[in-house]
């Protein structure tokens, strides 16, 4: 049982992500994924922009003057799902996903396509439990399909994804990995 907190928590107020340039920032997030920006200021250094992803949920972006540049595979991911190898460094932020309606994600997919924008294939993401060499995606929907995703990548490289889901998960959970990649049973990721 865990200890009593003042802690409530109600989801994400926003994400904060830093990009290279806010004026291909504010036309990309508005004019292709239709996000109302709904505040943006000046910072010693820099700006802050904040945008409306719906659900009284926000996506902000910094610009600084004298930010480094982007580290593909450290900083995020290097390739799209589906197109190479998604790690990225400790501390990093991968990717963001939206919500979208089940019903319409090939449509969003189409629309983003039609928009100059490269798209992953439809991703349908598998509950099951994880085996060596067994895939956790399928490429059509299966009775075992959880989430249909597709992604896409933002001006700075930075992956994004539009995600729907086809039925509840399981809510199976596998131990956790220490930083050696060791669970707590003293096994690793490939059960040995």
């Amino acid at each position: 049982m865990s200890e009593a907190t003042n802690i409530e928590l109600g989801g994400v107020h926003h994400l904060a992500l830093v990009c290279r340039d806010m004026e291909k920032t504010v036309e990309f997030y508005t004019n292709i994924l239709g996000m109302k920006l709904i505040k943006g200021f000046d910072i010693p250094g820099g700006q802050h922009f904040f945008f409306d992803m719906g659900g009284n949920n926000l996506l902000a972006f910094f610009w600084f003057s004298d930010a480094p540049d982007a580290s593909p595979g450290v900083a995020s991911a290097r390739h799209l799902l589906g197109a190479g190898n998604i790690s990225s460094g400790h501390g990093s932020m991968n990717h963001v996903a939206f919500h979208a309606p089940l019903e319409k994600i090939e449509a969003i997919r189409e629309e983003l396509i039609a928009k100059g924008i490269e798209v992953s294939n439809v991703i349908n993401h598998a509950d099951i439990d994880t085996q060596p060499g067994v895939l956790r995606t399928t490429k059509n929907v299966a009775e075992t399909t959880w989430l249909r995703s597709i992604y896409f990548l933002d001006p700075d490289g930075i992956m994004l994804e539009f995600c729907s889901a086809v039925k509840d998960g399981t809510g199976d959970v596998t131990l956790p990995v220490n930083a050696e990649g060791k669970k707590a049973d003293g096994r690793g990721l490939d059960g040995d």
